[in-house]
């Protein structure tokens, strides 16, 4: 096996379009993630509260949910292309007025909280119709690669973005974040605005007339067993088998941590994004592989077990070796996951699938962490962390035994509105 088929799967990088996209995400991943640190920051320092900053991450979810939802329907009933440059420009503009409020010195929190939902609606829009715009880009083959190397680079971010927030805001004051974070946007304004425009299809006229209806993506999904088994699975794994509600009481209690966190917290914060991030610089090792569905739930049930192993864990090091190899095939979950739903999802309808998706994913995570910190209280962390992974692959196991097409679903032929090589350019 040659290194080219081993690390990083670089082809999709040979269509102009999303190595433009490309790209940019790499710009704005580190440069354009610093409201995500200047945000809590700024608000903790106007009120000295931690609720206020909790209630801006409210207030986010939930805008980010209706922009999912509203965004995926005018996805499908107008060009992806100029939505997708609307929503990074208005992103922009948030970015630029955080910047003003901030340097001016205004300590309004109602004005800040204005602000973060608009970005919340902004960040909305653009996951959705990203999710919608992809397919129409790069062939069917290649979008196992794509979501891959998209990942690696938001994980990325998501590693470096805060380390340099961390040490920027002493140098240059946090204002100037949200400066960098507004001209970091250019370049995505760039890269979408060099996309061909990007319309619906004229055979999709039918199914573009309830284009209005913002939950026909939750129907669609219903409707077809492939997506949701597919939904299932992710859902299994994400509400069962993430514990991440119980770490401070692990760190404390299991690994003598110190009261209020220290470094065996941040240890098994650090940890899962390490191994996604290490899965993203091997992706050359599975997003060559013919059925998606399999390894899609072959993934899931490795995290689940992987889940088990760090409830298991009586030292540290076992643990963090857990959420490592954890991340590494919670990866390889989501590079294919994003694959199928977009692959085999009709054009029409992309928009509206991809805007229920995201909320799905969103509102996983907050019910496995009232799931998590219940079962901790009553059981313990470790029973809680147990029993969420062997719920995980029982669940798999299960999905993947009612819906063959899961265990059997390969993405190769290209679904209808695929990307055409003008679209790619």
């Amino acid at each position: 096996m040659s290194a080219s088929t081993i690390t990083v799967d670089r082809r999709p990088l040979a269509v102009p379009a999303f190595r433009r996209l490309w790209v940019a995400s790499v710009v704005c991943a580190v440069g354009g993630s610093f409201s995500l640190v200047a945000v809590p920051a700024q608000l903790f320092a106007m009120t000295g509260s931690s609720a206020a900053v909790g209630a801006s991450g409210a207030v986010a979810l939930v805008a980010l949910i209706v922009a999912a939802l509203t965004a995926g329907a005018l996805a499908d009933a107008r060009d992806r292309r100029g939505l997708l440059l609307a929503a990074n420009a208005g992103l922009a503009v948030t970015y630029a007025m955080l910047w003003v409020q901030a340097a001016l010195g205004l300590r309004s929190v109602p004005v800040l909280l204005v602000l973060v939902a608009c970005q919340g609606l902004t960040l909305g829009a653009i996951l959705t119709t990203t999710g919608a715009v992809v397919p129409r880009v790069v062939p069917a083959e290649l979008l196992p690669a794509a979501n891959s190397l998209s990942h690696l680079v938001r994980y990325a971010g998501s590693i470096l973005g805060p380390i340099l927030a961390g040490a920027l805001i002493p140098l240059v004051g946090l204002a100037t974040l949200y400066l960098f974070d507004a001209v970091a946007l250019l370049a995505v304004l760039w890269a979408v605005a060099k996309l061909p425009p990007l319309p619906p299809g004229p055979s999709d006229a039918a199914a573009r007339r309830p284009a209005t209806q913002v939950l026909a993506g939750f129907r669609y999904l219903a409707a077809s067993r492939l997506l949701l088994a597919i939904v299932a699975v992710d859902l299994a794994a994400m509400v069962f088998g993430m514990p991440v509600a119980v770490f401070p009481e692990l760190a404390q209690d299991t690994y003598g941590g110190p009261p209020g966190g220290g470094p065996q917290l941040g240890l098994l914060y650090a940890a899962y994004p390490a191994g996604v991030f290490l899965a993203g610089l091997l992706s050359g090792t599975f997003t060559r592989a013919r059925r998606h569905g399999a390894v899609m739930a072959s993934a899931a049930a490795a995290w689940g077990v992987t889940v088990v192993l760090l409830g298991l864990a009586a030292d540290l090091w076992l643990a963090l070796t857990a959420l490592v190899l954890g991340g590494a095939v919670n990866f390889v979950l989501s590079t294919y996951r994003n694959a199928i739903s977009q692959a085999h999802t009709d054009d029409a309808l992309r928009g509206r699938v991809q805007g229920a998706l995201v909320v799905v994913l969103l509102g996983g995570p907050q019910v496995a962490n009232v799931l998590h910190g219940a079962a901790a209280a009553a059981y313990g962390p470790r029973f809680a962390i147990c029993a969420g992974g062997l719920l995980t692959v029982v669940a798999v196991a299960a999905v993947a035994r009612a819906v063959p097409e899961l265990r059997h679903y390969t993405a190769y032929a290209s679904p209808t509105g695929a990307g055409t090589p003008a679209q790619r350019r």
